[in-house]
């Protein structure tokens, strides 16, 4: 990614924009943050992929939405999306739910979320669509692998991937599942982690596809976090030594990352 930084734009929450678009950079992407329709149209034409999150909603983006997810599918531009606080508010439910004709190239978000969307979009049935109690605001009330059935429906709808983050982190493309190990115990602490980790997903997607973006994303998060951990002396000066791991990363770092294929 480095060497091709791909632009990756972002409509993402006002509270954690600079996070993402510091945590895109350092992982070797270009970032810029979009509000308007007619910019998100532009650049989902000529971005190497796009993130959309819908967590601090303006009323601008019930346009901004529809027409930049339109655009990008038009244009067979790799997005990740990430359905923070799905379940909250009618307009977040409609812009989610008009997510599903449009396929993004990866879904990421905590377990709550990633059931929620699966229900939403009508790919979990019986026993299934009720097994969630659903999110607690923007938290998860439900484990990484009570979402494997959703995740799994989810990608093989869409033809991507599907992350799923929490303590063990799950990541599949509908026919290899795996789980992650690691990570650090100051990620919940700071805000914006799982956002940063949707922007950062989509500089790994503009490179690699779906699941290496997915994949690699999340390795990439939990060995930074792991060693960022080790020098912090909490979440306060975890967060830039965090940014600084990501930029310093190495292959290396990531060979003796623990996967788990369930």
């Amino acid at each position: 990614t480095r060497k091709a930084t791909p632009l990756c734009p972002s409509i993402t929450n006002s509270v954690t924009i600079n996070f993402v678009a510091n945590a895109q950079l350092a992982a070797g992407g270009s970032a810029a943050m979009v509000y308007l329709p007619d910019e998100g149209e532009f650049l989902a034409g000529g971005c190497g992929a796009f993130y959309i999150n819908f967590g601090t909603l303006l009323p601008v983006y019930e346009e901004t939405l529809p027409r930049t997810m339109a655009a990008l599918h038009k244009n067979n531009a790799a997005w990740v999306i990430d359905p923070v606080g799905l379940g909250i508010g009618s307009m977040r439910t409609k812009l989610v739910e008009c997510a599903k004709q449009y396929k993004p190239s990866i879904i990421r978000g905590n377990a709550s979320e990633i059931i929620g969307v699966a229900k939403l979009w009508g790919l979990l049935t019986g026993e299934e669509s009720n097994k969630s109690s659903g999110a607690k605001g923007v938290d998860s009330t439900d484990e990484v692998l009570d979402a494997k059935n959703a995740a799994i429906a989810l990608a093989n709808y869409t033809g991507g991937a599907v992350a799923v983050s929490g303590k063990a982190d799950l990541v599949t493309d509908g026919k290899t599942t795996v789980l992650c190990h690691g990570g650090s115990a100051f990620l919940p602490l700071i805000t914006g982690a799982g956002c940063s980790l949707g922007g950062v997903c989509a500089v790994y997607a503009a490179c690699g596809g779906a699941f290496v973006g997915a994949l690699t994303a999340t390795l990439v998060y939990n060995a930074a976090a792991s060693k960022a951990e080790k020098y912090s002396k909490g979440p306060g000066t975890f967060q830039p030594n965090f940014l600084d791991e990501i930029y310093n990363l190495t292959t290396t770092d990531l060979e003796t990352a623990t996967i788990e294929l369930i």
